[in-house]
């Protein structure tokens, strides 16, 4: 049996599940079809999204994880490359969300019927009037999770990962999150901060509720700021793959720099067709089925 279970985000990232843009984007002329309803603000170049994806998976290899992709057969869209949004797991087993994009709505069965091929049991699921996504669940510790509430996660989808999760933590943080663009576009709370080790996270404080950065701030974290002409670079989306060592978009350098001066090892590569256009950055490339 695999072994399973991420209450973290930051601890080492030992096996992750993900999806190639072959397999969601279903080739160049599904891409072609697909992407103005989707909201992206251009149409990605398949062949460049195909070559960029697999740069990333060469950066989660060589820091020592597992990749387990999603087949053909599980397709559900060219917004399907993001694994990160449908489904959460746990060390008792996935959860399935409930996508507040409606596009989306197929992905949480299709994750939770391949991860139960591979033997990681279904924990329980988001049902309606319930909205999640994994987007907004961000763990500051292994028994502290805090929850964006907006237009993607709402306030039931909040209660019923509570009572999921159940004694597995002793506290779920209730965040709620700014209209920003609006609801057409993609704001999760993981859009506004990244842990990359548990007193340490990226975060873009002036979209950030002041009373959840205080108490970033209270619990001895220490902000890495990105400034305001990186925010729409995804300078903010940074996935841990141990603490302190982290995989970002190229081209954020001041974030970058403030990084390596908190002691963080930081890699990157090339996201302009996977991630910029799609709204979707290394965390959302990726859905931890373990770190330990």
């Amino acid at each position: 049996m695999l072994a399973y279970g991420s209450e973290s985000n930051v601890g080492p990232l030992r096996s992750v599940l993900v999806k190639s843009p072959r397999v969601a984007h279903g080739g160049q002329q599904g891409l072609a079809s697909s992407w103005k309803a989707l909201n992206y603000p251009a149409e990605p170049r398949y062949d460049a999204a195909v070559k960029q994806h697999e740069q990333f998976l060469a950066l989660l290899r060589g820091a020592g994880a597992e990749i387990h992709q999603l087949p053909a057969a599980e397709n559900t869209g060219p917004d399907s490359v993001y694994t990160h949004d449908p489904v959460i797991v746990t060390s008792r087993g996935a959860i399935g969300c409930r996508m507040g994009k409606s596009a989306r709505e197929a992905e949480p069965a299709a994750a939770l019927h391949w991860l139960e091929s591979i033997d990681i049991p279904a924990l329980g699921h988001i049902v309606a009037p319930g909205q999640l996504e994994g987007g907004d669940v961000v763990w500051l510790d292994g028994r502290t999770v805090a929850v964006g509430e907006g237009y993607r996660t709402n306030a039931a989808g909040i209660r019923q990962f509570r009572d999921l999760l159940g004694d597995l933590v002793d506290e779920v943080i209730n965040v709620p999150l700014p209209h920003w663009t609006g609801p057409a576009d993609c704001l999760h709370l993981m859009s506004l901060i990244s842990p990359v080790a548990t007193d340490l996270a990226v975060v873009y404080s002036r979209l950030l509720p002041v009373p959840f950065r205080q108490r970033l701030v209270d619990r001895g974290i220490e902000l890495v700021e990105v400034p305001d002409e990186e925010y729409s670079l995804m300078a903010c989306n940074v996935l841990a793959v141990a603490p302190r060592q982290a995989i970002m978009l190229a081209g954020s350098p001041v974030t970058e720099a403030g990084l390596k001066s908190a002691g963080c090892e930081v890699m990157s590569f090339e996201g302009s067709d996977l991630c910029l256009l799609g709204g979707g950055g290394p965390t959302c490339l990726t859905r931890p089925l373990l770190r330990l």
